[in-house]
């Protein structure tokens, strides 16, 4: 019988794609259109609510155009960094809101931005290996561990 193969304690790299959520959409309109009922049940006068309506519906459908238009994004976690779109990230954290992944990433320049992946964007397999390629970068205690 042959000998097994050693594990390796390398991990490979983890390719994550990025894209608007449709369900974040449908919960957008459903928000704008329930900031335009709630404008009408108050006790503003009708000569004022519905213009306020309007504008409150069409500031909510404005948003999930914007979130429409959010261009797809590759994510790559390798052993100790990460890179997104091809360019190099200063700092990654991956949070888990249930079911939803959210990862901050600071770019060289200080910027935080953030990534949000819902259940309908981000498979089962997909999630487990972000799991497993975010523990990489779990943050080590900075100083010593025990008092001085």
């Amino acid at each position: 019988m042959p000998p097994s193969m050693p594990l390796s304690s390398a991990s490979a790299s983890c390719r994550i794609e990025w894209r608007p959520s449709r369900w974040l959409k449908a919960a957008l309109v459903l928000i704008a259109l329930a900031g335009g009922v709630a404008v009408l049940s108050t006790d503003l006068p009708r000569i004022a609510a519905w213009p306020l309506t309007v504008v409150v519906v069409a500031a909510g459908l404005g948003n999930v155009r914007r979130e429409s238009r959010r261009p797809a994004r590759q994510l790559v976690l390798a052993a100790g960094s990460a890179r997104l779109d091809g360019t190099d990230v200063a700092w990654c954290g991956l949070q888990w809101r249930g079911p939803i992944a959210i990862a901050s990433l600071r770019h060289g320049d200080g910027c935080l931005e953030r990534l949000a992946w819902w259940p309908d964007t981000l498979r089962v397999d997909q999630r487990r290996e972000l799991r497993l390629a975010a523990s990489a970068f779990a943050a080590a205690p900075v100083g010593s561990s025990v008092a001085p």
